[in-house]
């Protein structure tokens, strides 16, 4: 859940018996470590870090190793990046290695590299996503994997969901857009409300987040709430990349002040389930 996640969050999540992960890509080596500390704090429970690989960095996977966290959670790298030598150093730092997959061969390629637990994340998910939903992805997954442990992500916020997912051949569930509403989370009030408000069906699949960012994932969409922002330049993705140095800023500045309307929110499909539950 990237920025979406605090040391509270984090460690609510633990201490309820669940294990909360804090996203840690596009942070300092200082800020991961005090991170960890301010978890250890509030919780003995197990917790996760988790870096996007297509962007990490030296400086901060050395740091999430420091931290020995229980769990070292990835996800999104390039084609050609060496996951066996990520994970090995994560295991040499005594971490068990989750790692996030929106494919099948992507399940295939971890498994091999040595992951000790593999997420199979469909598109109904919320923030970056692939295409194939979370009910065909999960038991191809499982089957393409096994023995190695899968837990289903994308859709999943109640019990009845996470049954769903156990069904499948799954052995647990990661979930996301449930805990963006919760008091522990560290999003603007604004943007809570956003998550209370939506149905599911005002989502969209799109690229103005990153396009704006000019930040490019791995063959990854982004689910979001089609507000102000995202229907101004739906359609206009071209003029959006010519004009990036203005739309970028603006949309940041959004984001810094909550406004719920010009910024990106990263909502799943499932979010009408948490809101009524």
């Amino acid at each position: 859940m990237g920025s979406a996640t605090g040391t509270d969050l984090v460690a609510a999540v633990s201490a309820a018996g669940g294990l909360g992960i804090m996203g840690c890509a596009g942070r300092d080596p200082s800020w991961i470590l005090e991170a960890a500390r301010g978890i250890r704090a509030a919780t003995d429970r197990p917790f996760g870090l988790n870096l996007l690989l297509f962007e990490v960095q030296e400086e901060a996977m050395r740091a999430v190793l420091e931290a020995r966290p229980r769990v070292f959670s990835t996800g999104w790298p390039w084609p050609d990046q060496d996951l066996r030598g990520y994970f090995s150093r994560a295991h040499d730092a005594g971490s068990l290695v989750v790692h996030m997959v929106s494919s099948v061969s992507e399940a295939r390629r971890a498994a091999a590299a040595g992951a000790d637990a593999i997420v199979a994340q469909g598109t109904e998910g919320g923030g970056h996503v692939g295409l194939m939903t979370t009910m065909a992805l999960v038991p191809q997954v499982v089957r393409a994997v096994a023995p190695v442990p899968v837990l289903a992500a994308g859709g999943i916020a109640t019990g009845a969901g996470l049954a769903a997912a156990l069904a499948l051949g799954a052995e647990g569930a990661l979930l996301g857009t449930r805990f963006l509403a919760t008091p522990e989370a560290p999003v603007a009030a604004g943007f809570k409300q956003a998550v209370l408000d939506s149905d599911g069906h005002d989502t969209m699949l799109t690229e103005i987040p990153d396009i704006a960012r000019g930040r490019v994932w791995p063959g990854a969409w982004s689910r979001v709430v089609r507000n102000r922002l995202i229907e101004a330049w739906a359609g206009r993705e071209g003029d959006l990349r010519a004009r990036r140095s203005e739309a970028g800023p603006a949309m940041q500045k959004a984001f810094r002040e909550g406004d719920a309307g010009g910024a990106p929110l990263f909502i799943g499909q499932e979010a009408g389930q948490a809101a009524s539950d």
